[in-house]
């Protein structure tokens, strides 16, 4: 299919909550192929599908030698904590120190309605996490605190 243009910070589509996939199609199939497509490009480690302005719920991920995707996800395990930087394609050029789940466990559906469950540590699980969210309309950026939170709502908010 095609590499899709990003939505960016700002968008509306980004803040809101995806619904639910119900209609398992060729439509459905497009967008995870433009998904998968869109993620592998260099330097990508995760893609919500209203980043590419679809509101059904669907990632694709790219991380630590892993692609593919889920469909109707919902996290069911986190443990441990990381602290390390944290960016998204939506909001390019700035990155933040951000705390997650060192270890997440999250579940979905494939094209065939098949259960999948992805296991992550490290850089998949903090992938999973924030794709997850993104699909709840959340962005990584909602829990920064303090300096961080600070230095990078100065670089949002600074004139172009």
């Amino acid at each position: 299919m095609s590499v899709r243009p990003l939505r960016l910070f700002g968008d509306p589509v980004l803040r809101t909550a995806c619904d639910p996939v119900v209609r398992f199609d060729d439509a459905l199939a497009r967008l995870v192929t433009d998904l998968l497509d869109t993620v592998a490009e260099p330097g990508r480690a995760g893609l919500a599908a209203n980043q590419i302005g679809s509101e059904l719920a669907v990632f694709s991920y790219n991380a630590d030698g892993e692609l593919g995707y889920l469909i109707n996800p919902r996290v069911v395990e986190l443990r441990g904590s990381q602290e390390g930087p944290e960016g998204c394609l939506s909001i390019p050029g700035i990155s933040a120190i951000r705390s997650r789940a060192d270890y997440a466990v999250v579940s979905g559906v494939d094209l065939g309605q098949e259960p999948i469950v992805v296991t992550g540590t490290g850089e998949l699980a903090r992938c999973l996490q924030h794709e997850t969210d993104h699909l709840r309309g959340k962005l990584y950026i909602d829990d920064l605190t303090g300096t961080e939170r600070r230095r990078v709502m100065r670089h949002l908010t600074a004139p172009a």
